[in-house]
């Protein structure tokens, strides 16, 4: 399943809008912001999605039995350029376990590049929800090395995806790899990818305008 928060106009549409304005990208603090706010409102709905339970709540006047998260999800970041879209989903889920993984693309000379990746620190996967949060799903290949390396780990019971923008080329190639069961929430959905496997008209770097520029691995 695949949930598109521009199909309907919201304050979403809004904060996408600002990370492709070319006249807003240099002020990083309000490019972050705008993925963490991304983050908070893919958090709020996901969690309609997830299993609850109800208990009972002490108030200073009686008893209340109030619908609460069943059990906590395991909230997933591919570092670096996820950490303010981690940050916001943290923001909501802040009882959440975590987990950080480093999958980045290894450039080569001749222009092609491979996904490297050398580190996940994360809790037991068995039976849990993860929710990924990578703002940018472009070629896909960073986030279904993430997710069969999760699987090879252990056996989470549901895989949610969080991007503030995702190419349609991405999404096919989640799907086909990695089965439907997944679900996809983005803040809006390109078709088109560049010979490099950037996003057009996408927004560029995430990564770099987010946290400045960096030597390429």
């Amino acid at each position: 399943m695949v949930i598109n928060l521009s199909n309907q106009h919201s304050l979403v549409s809004n904060w996408v809008a600002e990370l492709r304005d070319v006249t807003v990208q240099n002020d990083r603090l309000r490019f972050r912001r705008n993925l963490e706010r991304i983050g908070e409102a893919a958090a709020y709905e996901i969690s309609k999605e997830l299993p609850w339970k109800e208990t009972e709540v002490q108030t200073p006047l009686g008893i209340h039995n109030s619908k609460m998260l069943e059990k906590q999800p395991v909230l997933a970041t591919i570092l670096r350029a996820g950490l303010p879209l981690h940050q916001g989903m943290l923001n909501y889920f802040d009882k959440a376990d975590n987990a950080f993984i480093s999958a980045y693309r290894k450039h080569h000379r001749d222009g092609s590049f491979e996904i490297s990746l050398e580190y996940m620190s994360c809790p037991s996967l068995d039976g849990r929800i993860v929710i990924i949060s990578d703002p940018m799903l472009a070629t896909g290949a960073s986030l279904i090395k993430t997710i069969n390396y999760m699987k090879d780990e252990g056996s989470p019971s549901a895989i949610y995806i969080v991007c503030a923008i995702a190419c349609s080329i991405g999404i096919e190639a989640i799907r086909r790899d990695c089965g439907d069961a997944i679900q996809i929430w983005c803040g809006d959905i390109d078709d088109e990818l560049t010979a490099k496997g950037y996003i057009v008209p996408g927004l560029g770097d995430a990564g770099d305008l987010a946290f400045g520029t960096k030597l390429q691995a």
